[in-house]
């Protein structure tokens, strides 16, 4: 009988053991203001990125939506300054966004197939945007900066469905 549970209570512990060091491995801890603020000044320049692409090579339809979604994200990130400024944090310049770089270089891609990129290359960045906002949610370290979340959380949301909706018709 003891060594039942000797073995239990090791398997018990082992379990345990794993979860912790695979959360440690894989960062989950929860994202505090400064995360948000660079997650969120990053997604900006993703978007500001995606402007730029389409000058190159978008059609009306591209050019249209990137410059509403760079409008809309200078918007955000002038709100999110203030909210910066108010509660001293320092956005981390760390995170770079891939989907725009490589939308931003010259290739191969022209009309369908670059439409076809330029939605797809959305779609991870606004899920980590939204993921990271969720996670910020669940414990929030600043009630101004949840606040500026929750509104903007819905927003980012119906654009990821835009975006999955439309890269599903093209």
């Amino acid at each position: 009988m003891r060594i039942f549970v000797a073995i239990v209570l090791a398997f018990i512990s082992t379990a345990a053991l794993a979860d912790s060091t695979g959360e440690r491995l894989r960062g989950d801890r929860a994202p505090d203001a400064t995360d948000v603020i660079s997650g969120l000044y990053a997604f900006g320049r993703f978007q500001q990125g995606l402007l730029e692409s389409t000058d190159l090579k978008g059609n009306a339809e591209v050019k249209n939506l990137a410059a509403l979604r760079a409008e809309e994200a200078a918007k955000r990130d002038k709100a999110l300054k203030q909210i910066q400024d108010t509660i001293g944090a320092e956005p981390r310049i760390s995170k770079t966004t891939s989907a725009g770089i490589s939308l931003a270089k010259p290739d191969d891609s022209e009309g369908p197939a670059y439409v076809r990129t330029f939605y797809a290359a959305q779609i991870p960045e606004y899920e980590s945007t939204i993921t990271l906002l969720e996670r910020y949610l669940k414990t929030p370290d600043n009630p101004v900066l949840a606040a500026f979340a929750r509104e903007h959380l819905p927003v980012l949301r119906a654009q990821l469905k835009d975006a999955e909706r439309t890269m599903a018709d093209k």
